[in-house]
């Protein structure tokens, strides 16, 4: 067993490098033009008798080939605190597991890379069920959940097709850096199109009677002091890596993989007004053919995120409230998670990425990068669920504690409203200059994958503040 993982962790890195080596080497835009070019394609299915995949690494004109597993953690509904770390730490191999049978697909069948993927999964998902009921889970109260006995029925995967055809012609410039499908592993020329022609964004409801419109910001900085690292202490708390993309960090100083509550409040803050909350993202990255400091890392170049890291221009973190109702402050230590890391092959039910430039932010892209004019910034932003079940500060699967209110501002049957966290991101990208989000390797850095995260530490006479701002319609 340790022999077999030896290997697949040295046919991991074999493509990861190879990868890196295409980016990196000296021109790196021009190699990864010929590299992904139509003609290569076309000699590759010749020689296979026209059977290509376009698997990860190599790709049929107009595609490329992912992996699309189920999302264990989405469908879990009850997870005792006794199981929490074991099965924290087997999601976070799932992970794993799909990555390396990404980069195995350059070498072998990839019949055979997911044969070997399920019965991973298959053992993986068997422990994790094992602690579910050794903790005492029980099947879900709700059809929307899994029961520990149901998990191992989620344990196949299955290879998806993505389109890499080309953008659209207001897109040439920066597509043409991309070459004819993009770099290995994303993004390609069909993930950038004009902001201008983004079509405008629907107006949001008027504040009614009762309703509180004012807005409370919080000053953290853009993440001057490099905290950086690829854990995700939501997800898979006390696992390393556990989001194998790096994230960016403002706000507390010491959210990492093994931060807990006690821990949290205990530490330093860079919001200029005490609050220790936690928000944090994927970095952006230029694709400029420079080695990044990381190249080589977890979370970098380790998992397929090359390029180097973009320090945000400006980061604006502002609480709003509701068009029909006051709001409720939030408890202390919710955890929040806006987007969905694997919306490309899990679906875009969660996806909440939006994309946009300086100066044009009434129309946003949900799943395209944006191709700014005029030098313009590029913005980025998370605005989170803005209703709370009113009991917990999680749920198992990080989403059902919280919703989005319904399009006329009203929050679902069970919930109330929370000031809305509205995280807007801008950064000055290289006019022409292609630049891609971290993410999961075989998400292919596609835009639709873009999340943000946030924990409240605010102490609570400044939350009960916040939240007086906003009901009494001031700015704060």
């Amino acid at each position: 067993m340790m022999r077999q993982a030896h290997k697949r962790s040295k046919l991991r890195t074999r493509a990861v490098v190879a990868a890196a080596a295409l980016l990196l080497g000296g021109g790196g835009t021009a190699i990864v033009a010929d590299y992904a070019s139509a003609g290569a394609s076309r000699d590759a299915a010749d020689r296979d008798g026209g059977r290509s995949s376009g698997s990860a690494g190599t790709r049929a004109a107009g595609t490329a080939t992912t992996i699309s597993c189920p999302d264990v953690g989405d469908r879990l509904r009850d997870v005792p605190a006794p199981a929490r770390t074991e099965v924290s730490k087997g999601l976070s191999r799932l992970d794993a597991q799909v990555a390396e049978a990404y980069g195995r697909m350059t070498e072998s069948e990839p019949e055979a890379v997911l044969g070997d993927l399920q019965r991973e999964r298959t053992e993986t998902i068997g422990r994790i069920s094992d602690s579910l009921r050794a903790a005492g889970a029980a099947a879900p109260a709700d059809t929307a959940g899994t029961s520990p006995n149901e998990l191992t029925g989620l344990s196949g995967c299955r290879t998806s097709k993505v389109s890499t055809a080309a953008a659209d012609d207001s897109s040439r410039t920066l597509s043409s850096r991309l070459g004819g499908g993009g770099m290995p592993g994303g993004p390609s020329r069909a993930d950038f199109a004009d902001i201008r022609n983004a079509p405008a964004a629907k107006g949001t409801p008027a504040t009614a009677r009762g309703g509180s419109s004012g807005t409370f910001t919080t000053v953290c900085g853009r993440n001057e002091n490099g905290h950086f690292n690829p854990d995700n202490v939501i997800v898979t708390p006390g696992v390393r890596n556990g989001a194998h993309h790096m994230h960016d960090y403002v706000g507390n100083k010491s959210t990492d993989a093994f931060s807990t509550d006690a821990s949290l409040a205990a530490a330093g803050t860079t919001c200029t007004n005490g609050d220790k909350s936690t928000h944090y993202w994927p970095v952006l990255r230029v694709l400029d053919g420079k080695a990044a400091p990381d190249a080589r890392a977890p979370g970098g170049g380790h998992d397929g995120n090359m390029g180097t890291i973009l320090r945000p221009a400006s980061v604006s973190l502002q609480f709003r409230g509701s068009p029909v109702t006051k709001v409720t402050a939030m408890p202390r230590f919710l955890r929040i998670i806006t987007g969905d890391a694997k919306a490309l092959t899990n679906g875009t039910a969660n996806a909440n990425a939006s994309w946009s430039c300086v100066g044009f932010e009434n129309r946003q892209l949900k799943d395209k990068y944006p191709v700014c004019p005029n030098g313009a910034g590029v913005v980025r932003t998370f605005a989170f669920q803005n209703c709370w079940d009113g009991r917990s500060t999680d749920s198992a699967n990080h989403r059902t504690h919280v919703a989005f209110a319904r399009a006329d501002g009203s929050c679902p049957r069970g919930f109330r409203a929370i000031p809305q966290l509205v995280q807007r991101i801008t950064y000055d990208v290289p006019a022409g200059v292609p630049f891609a989000v971290d993410s999961f390797p075989e998400q292919l850095h596609k835009p639709v994958t873009d999340h943000g995260d946030f924990i409240n530490v605010m102490p609570d006479a400044l939350m009960a503040r916040a939240a007086n701002c906003i009901n009494t319609g001031r700015t704060c």
